[in-house]
């Protein structure tokens, strides 16, 4: 019988806290057994602001998926966000010592890449390779084995404030969880997303959460550039909240109920009935000015990202289009008004099929969770085999002493 690990993806995000528990074996095989879905609190645009109240939104959303589950968790894998995130390209190059590149000198130009002047208060999260280069052939994505004396590398290489990443793990250390692994969520989002060929042809992902909305941008397969735009889903409820003049609560029902950022697509004479601030009567608005407000703000947003393609000069290279992901993806109309500023085709990401997940889990809102969970199970399937691989040498040995010692027993 196969051996099995338990992996967690953990998704701490400004409005929610996801939990995804899931049973893995060496093959790669994965099956989803847990899940927990809290109202999360304690966060601010990706950002830890009160690490009691995180912990009790993580300690919640870990509960139910424990529950579900039936099994204890002592480690996760983590996404981060936050307008903290700074993220740039860079390069190495080394000589290759031998007559072929190995594996160490693929670690000796990861580390003249990483080589780079950042500020004290930041750290290294990732560094990525995008292309590598022996002597004069180029876009190779694995160098090892290639014949050559000289070895270059580009990777992207994304950074985070050391302090804000610190209240991040400090808040998950508090409810008795290691952190296995920490991932940037527009990556981990692309993991769930975007297929192999969508990443070669080139494509934006554009995953909107509460707090913020991170973009991924793909280019040849690899990830050329990522960013956080500290614009999300609360921006819209909150604006609603104060064109409407109502609690944010209600705001928030009026979006997901009633939201659509295209005033054209709706019947502009229709209303709604909405429960103003405490105190006051129940009054109709137009379904028209709803669209407006969130029109207004989604236009903002597709405009900011223009903008960031645009000086990144990579305008031409998005065949692909737009891939739109995250909870704050599903306003109605999105798509169409996506289209218009960014020129490009736009669509909806919804996570691929993996590890038996249910009908429930296809939304975009889990994308990034799922996106941890499939990360954790590569990384687990390797351990697994590693595991498997010496176990079997260490029976192998044993058998051979075992047939020595037999050997010299006749013999002597």
């Amino acid at each position: 019988m196969s051996k099995k690990n338990i992996i967690v993806g953990l998704d701490i995000g400004t409005t929610k806290v996801c939990t995804l528990i899931a049973s893995c074996d060496q093959n790669g095989e994965t099956e989803i057994i847990g899940i927990g879905n809290h109202a999360s609190s304690g966060l601010k645009k990706g950002t830890v602001i009160n690490i009691d109240k995180t912990v009790n939104s993580i300690r919640s959303s870990l509960n139910e998926a424990r529950l579900m589950a039936g099994v204890e968790v002592n480690s996760a894998s983590v996404g981060i966000a936050g307008n903290h995130i700074y993220s740039f390209n860079s390069s190495g190059v080394v000589a290759i010592r031998g007559e072929e590149v190995d594996e160490e000198d693929v670690e000796r130009v990861l580390e003249a890449a990483k080589a780079v002047v950042i500020p004290s208060d930041r750290e290294v999260l990732h560094v990525i390779p995008q292309e590598y280069r022996v002597d004069n052939t180029t876009e190779i994505k694995n160098p090892v084995g290639m014949c050559g004396t000289r070895l270059e590398v580009r990777v992207h290489i994304v950074t985070g404030s050391s302090s804000r990443i610190s209240n991040l793990l400090k808040s998950i250390d508090a409810v008795g969880i290691n952190t296995s692994s920490v991932t940037l969520q527009p990556i981990a989002s692309s993991e769930a997303v975007l297929s192999s060929e969508e990443k070669d042809t080139g494509v934006v992902l554009i995953d909107i959460g509460g707090g913020t909305t991170d973009i991924a941008v793909w280019k040849g397969g690899s990830l050329v550039h990522t960013q956080v735009i500290p614009v999300g889903g609360n921006h819209f409820t909150n604006d609603l909240a104060v064109a409407l003049k109502v609690s944010h609560g209600e705001a928030e029902r009026i979006k997901v109920q009633h939201g659509c950022v295209l005033a054209e697509k709706l019947n502009q004479s229709a209303h709604i009935t909405i429960q103003g601030m405490v105190g006051t009567k129940e009054r109709e608005v137009q379904l028209g000015m709803i669209a407006e407000v969130l029109g207004a703000r989604a236009e903002e947003l597709f405009t900011t990202v223009a903008e960031i393609v645009e000086q990144r000069g990579l305008l031409d290279d998005l065949t692909g289009g737009y891939i739109l992901t995250g909870g704050g993806a599903l306003i109605s109309g999105l798509t169409e008004l996506g289209e218009y500023v960014l020129t490009k085709p736009t669509k909806i990401g919804y996570p691929m099929p993996f590890g038996g997940m249910t009908n429930l889990m296809q939304n975009p809102k889990f994308s990034t969770a799922l996106g941890l969970l499939a990360t954790s199970t590569l990384n687990e399937a390797i351990y697994l085999n590693d595991e498997k691989r010496s176990h079997d040498q260490g029976d192998l040995i044993r058998k051979l002493g075992d047939s020595l010692r037999s050997a010299f027993q006749e013999i002597f």
